[in-house]
C-alpha cells in the first residue's frame, strides 16, 4: 500500500503488507519487512532495514549519512531498525561511520519525538527514549533501559540494562545496569526500583543489587576494590550481569 505521492525506488525491497504514506521517500537499498508503516513525510535512505510491524511517524529521517567529520563518501555502512519498534515525529537515526559499520535499534523499543541517534550507536530491545533525548556517536543502550527527556549521552558511553537516566541529565561516563541516575553533575541514586518491579525482577535479585549498589557507591572502596568484593558477593543472574558490565571494556569509565 504505497500512497501515490510517495517516492519509492524500484530497487527497494518492500513486503506486500507494508504501508508507505503520503510524501514518504524510500531509497534504493532500503528493506522494509511485513506490517511496517511509514505514516507520512518519512525519509528512509542508505542501506537501511526496518523490521516487521515497526511504525514510523511523520518527519522522521532514517539512514542519512553520519554527521561525523571522519565519515567518507564512499564507505558502505548500515542502519538497522528492529521489529515492533515505534519511532515518533522528527526522530533522526544516522547510519554508521566507517566501512561495514552499523547503527542499530532493537525490537519493541519506543523513541519519542525529536530523539537523535548518531552514527554507530547500538540500542537494545524494549528501550524507551523520551522526547529530545540525544545520543552521540558510538553510544550503547542495553535492553529495557530508559533515557529521560532532553538527556544527553556523550559519545562512547554505555548505559546498562534496566538503567534509567533522568531528564535533562548530561551523561559522560558509563551508567551501570539497574541503577537510577539523575542530575548535573549526574549521580547514582540507587536502583531503578520501579523499572525492576515492572519487568518482574525477583525480590532476591533486587536485594542483592541494592547491596551491590552500596558496595560501589556507599562504601570507601574504589572501583577496583568494589569489583573484587562483588565477585564474592553476587549470586543472581542480575548481580552477575552488573559485575560483567563493570568488568567490561569502557571508553569513558564508570560513573562513580
Amino acid at each position: 500500500m504505497i500512497h501515490p505521492t510517495a517516492i519509492v525506488h524500484p530497487n527497494a525491497t518492500i513486503a506486500k503488507s507494508v504501508e508507505v504514506g503520503p510524501y514518504c521517500i524510500v531509497g534504493e537499498h532500503v528493506t522494509i519487512d511485513s506490517g511496517a508503516k511509514l505514516l507520512a513525510h518519512v525519509v528512509v535512505n542508505g542501506r537501511t532495514s526496518i523490521g516487521a510491524d515497526t511504525v514510523i511517524y511523520p518527519f522522521t529521517s532514517i539512514g542519512a549519512p553520519s554527521q561525523d567529520r571522519k565519515a567518507a563518501d564512499d564507505e558502505v555502512s548500515y542502519t538497522k531498525i528492529g521489529a515492533r519498534t515505534t519511532i515518533r515525529e522528527y526522530v533522526s537515526i544516522h547510519r554508521g561511520t566507517g566501512d561495514q559499520t552499523v547503527t542499530a535499534v532493537g525490537d519493541d523499543s519506543l523513541l519519542l519525538a525529536y530523539v537523535h541517534v548518531a552514527h554507530n550507536c547500538r540500542i537494545g530491545n524494549h528501550v524507551t527514549m523520551s522526547n529530545l533525548a540525544q545520543l552521540a556517536g558510538g553510544v550503547v543502550v542495553e535492553d529495557y533501559a530508559g533515557i529521560g527527556g532532553m538527556a544527553g549521552i556523550h559519545q562512547g558511553v554505555r548505559v546498562g540494562r534496566h538503567a534509567f537516566v533522568g531528564g535533562y541529565t548530561k551523561i559522560g561516563q558509563d551508567v551501570p545496569p539497574f541503577l537510577l541516575v539523575d542530575g548535573n553533575p549526574p549521580q547514582a541514586y540507587g536502583l531503578n526500583t520501579v523499572g525492576l518491579r515492572r519487568h518482574g525482577i525477583a525480590a532476591e535479585a533486587r536485594a542483592e543489587l541494592k547491596e551491590a549498589y552500596k558496595t560501589i557507591y556507599r562504601s570507601e572502596r574504589n572501583l577496583s576494590q568494589a569489583i573484587a568484593a562483588l565477585r564474592e558477593q553476587v549470586k543472581t543472574p542480575e548481580g552477575r550481569a552488573l559485575l560483567a558490565f563493570l568488568e567490561g571494556p569502557s571508553e569513558r569509565g564508570i560513573l562513580k
